[in-house]
Formats: C-alpha cells, sequence, structure tokens
C-alpha cells in the first residue's frame, strides 16, 4: 500500500476515516492469514461454504419471503415483535416528517453508543409488560426508556430530544438508574458508556455546523440532508460525516499528531511508508451507526445510495460466526483460553479477519436465496443474515450464548 498523498498526517487521518480503508486493510491481514503469516489465526476457506449454509437456513426463517430489512438499531426495539418506536411514532401526530427524522436521530444515536456488550448476566426488565432483555434488545429497549423520559432533553416541556448539554451532564447513577444496573445486574463498561455521552454532549456544543445552537443531536438530519444531490445521498458520506463530527468522543486509544482516530487497532500485517503505518481502522459504533440512520433519512424523503460501500462489523456475532463455523481458526490454546484486550494484537486481527471475510461470506449466501447483490445488499445479509446465524451457533455452542473469545469491554468497542 501507498502512503496518501497531501499533507502529510491530516490527510493519513483522513484516509483512515473512510469506509475504503477499513475494507483495505482488513484484506491485508486476510491475505496474511492465508499466506500463514498471521499469529493468532488461520483461515480456513473450505467451511465458508458451512457458514453461507447456515446464514441461509437462518435468513430463511426469520424472512420467509426474503424480504430483509436493513441491520440496524431500529430491529432491537421490536424484540419480541412490538415494535416500540413505532408505538412511539404514532403519538407524534404534531409532528412533519423532518421533525420525526430528527426525533429519530436523537434516539438511535445515543441508542448505538450504548450498544457495546453487555455482558453475559446483566438483564434489563420492561416496566410495561415485565419482560426481560438480554445484550442488544436489553440495551435498545433501556436507552428507549431513558429518551421517552426526557433524560437526554434539556427541555423538560419537550422530552424527545437528545440535547448537548442534557448529555453532557449525564451523571453513571442516572444511567445505572434507567439500566437497573446494579451490584446484582451488573452492566459491562458503565462508567465508559456515559463518559462516551458526556463527550458526545460537549462535541456536539462545539459544532453549531452540524448540530445547531443550542446542540441537538437532531439537527445532523438537516446538515446530512443538505449534502443530498438530487435527493440521493451516499452511504459513505454518511459514515465520513460521523467518523469527523464525533472523532473527539473515542477514548484515546490511538492518537496521531493529536487527533484521535477512534476505532483503529495495530497489527504488524500492514505495512505503510505513512504515520498510518499497523493501523488497522474498524470504525464498529460508527457504521452501526451509519446504517442505523438509513431509515430515518429514506422515511424523510432522501435515498441513500452506495450501501456496499459500508463494511460488515468488526464485532463479536459476526467474528464469532466465524470462528464457531471453523472459518476462523485459532492457532493457540490462549486465544479460547485467556481473555483479553479490546483493543490488544490478537483482537485486531480476528476483527479484520471478520470483516473481510464478511463480503466473501456475502457472496455465497446469496446464491443460496437466489437473490443479486442488488436485492440483498451487505446491510441485508448482516441482518438476515451473519448476526442472527452468530448469535444461534453460539447458544448452541455455549450455555450462556457468549462468543467464542473473551474480550476486556470498556463500553466503547462492541
Amino acid at each position: 500500500m501507498t502512503a496518501p498523498a497531501g499533507d502529510g498526517i491530516g490527510e493519513a487521518v483522513r484516509a483512515l476515516r473512510t469506509p475504503e480503508a477499513v475494507r483495505e486493510r482488513a484484506k491485508v491481514v486476510l491475505a496474511a492469514a492465508e499466506a500463514g503469516l498471521t499469529p493468532h489465526f488461520r483461515v480456513d476457506p473450505a467451511r465458508l461454504d458451512d457458514a453461507a449454509r447456515l446464514v441461509a437456513d437462518v435468513t430463511r426463517a426469520a424472512y420467509p419471503d426474503l424480504d430483509v430489512p436493513f441491520h440496524s438499531r431500529w430491529r432491537h426495539f421490536a424484540p419480541d415483535g412490538r415494535d416500540r418506536w413505532a408505538a412511539l411514532a404514532s403519538q407524534l401526530h404534531h409532528a412533519d416528517p423532518a421533525e420525526i427524522a430528527r426525533i429519530r436521530f436523537d434516539l438511535v444515536i445515543p441508542s448505538v453508543l450504548l450498544d457495546a456488550g453487555a455482558g453475559a448476566a446483566w438483564r434489563y426488565v420492561e416496566p410495561a409488560s415485565g419482560a426481560a432483555f438480554a445484550r442488544s434488545e436489553g440495551l435498545a429497549l433501556a436507552s428507549l426508556e431513558l429518551f421517552e423520559r426526557g433524560l437526554l432533553s434539556a427541555h423538560p416541556s419537550r422530552p424527545l430530544r437528545a440535547d448537548g448539554a442534557a448529555l453532557r451532564g449525564l451523571e453513571v447513577d442516572a444511567l445505572a438508574a434507567a439500566f437497573q444496573a446494579g451490584p446484582d445486574n451488573p452492566l459491562a463498561g458503565l462508567d465508559g458508556r456515559v463518559r462516551l455521552l458526556n463527550r458526545l454532549g460537549a462535541a456536539i456544543e462545539l459544532d453549531p455546523g452540524r448540530f445547531g445552537r443550542p446542540a441537538r443531536l437532531g439537527h445532523l438530519y438537516d446538515h446530512l440532508r443538505g449534502l443530498a444531490d438530487g435527493g440521493r445521498l451516499p452511504a459513505r458520506t454518511i459514515l465520513i460525516e460521523l467518523l469527523d463530527a464525533f472523532a473527539a468522543i473515542w477514548p484515546g486509544r490511538i492518537l496521531l499528531d493529536g487527533h484521535n482516530i477512534g476505532d483503529v487497532g495495530r497489527h504488524p500485517a500492514v505495512r505503510t511508508d505513512d504515520p498510518t503505518d499497523g493501523l488497522v481502522p474498524f470504525h464498529k459504533l460508527s457504521q452501526w451507526l451509519a446504517y442505523s440512520l438509513i431509515e430515518p433519512l429514506e422515511g424523510a424523503g432522501l435515498e441513500v445510495t452506495g450501501l456496499d460501500a459500508l463494511t460488515g462489523l468488526a464485532e463479536y456475532r459476526n467474528g464469532g460466526l466465524l470462528i464457531d463455523t471453523g472459518v476462523i481458526v485459532p492457532k493457540h490454546d490462549r486465544v479460547l483460553e485467556e481473555t483479553h484486550a479490546g483493543d490488544g494484537e490478537l483482537v485486531v486481527e480476528w476483527r479484520a479477519l471478520t470483516v473481510a471475510l464478511l463480503d466473501r461470506l456475502a457472496g455465497r449466501v446469496r446464491p443460496l436465496l437466489g437473490l443479486s447483490a442488488a436485492d440483498l445488499p451487505l446491510a441485508r445479509v448482516l441482518q438476515g443474515g451473519t448476526w442472527s446465524a452468530g448469535r444461534r451457533i453460539a447458544r448452541e455452542k455455549r450455555p450462556d450464548g457468549g462468543p467464542p473469545l473473551r474480550i476486556e469491554s470498556d463500553g466503547t468497542l462492541f
């Protein structure tokens, strides 16, 4: 790979904040694994067909008509078939389509950022139904309750907002109470989640061009609408805007000349002759958020194009699927026996292989379902799909349904 041209490290940072960089560098790690040059995992391409059949079977079972929606946070608001967002939206008779889009942005951005792994022990008991939900669905319903109660709004008379001042001032005790977290119901990375929302509030207050004044997350809808050309907005534009807008909120794992580059790890397979040598970007939560903004944008009349510019998500359900089906194979016992740092080389290697192999897997799933790439873009393969198949096989293999790897979570990575 060649170094980015232009103004040195600033241009290099911008290059890392693209979906092309995620895909390109993941492929470099995959090529190294296929050549036997990676320290922690090898790849067994013969098992891709097994994984593809599982994904196709899960997709058919969930969507018999093969009308698969996008992989997004909105699915988690209806874990039992009852769509809580739709119920809330039905009460917004006063709001025009643009304001509904703003409200959806206000809800889904914090909800996605709170969607890091909850841990196997945590549960959320929905007050209205008394039903208990775990993991992503529980986090989604807890975040919806947080939003509906107006805890993210600086305006008591207008609860359905997420304002910079309220986000910046959110306290750990308030989030713990809303998420029912405590010694008997531990939520992984609670403090990290709150710090992330606090930094989010501070960041949008410093960015009136995107978020207005006073700052509100929903104003990002108006900014993105202004970037559309003839009502068409490329998906990569959404992601790049998110990466630029929220760069300051992530823990500073790796800094380049003072730039926080977010969800980026290091791996020796990636060699460049510029300051990004060894760096592998993922931007998992940002890409998950980009996928989750598509429906609010389209609901307000925009067309989001180029969906497959975004990549698969480097997280434990997709990556777990590939380990559990034997596509990604550990090379030493420590892989499955020890707990690993989320930004450590082993986890970076696994995540990069996941991103690259999801593209290949999608290419094998589509023929099994008789669908083209246009009919089943990656965003629908993930939903149909790889995420659900990863969850299913995890439950079959482990009593707690957890991933094959044990990873330390600070509430901001997965």
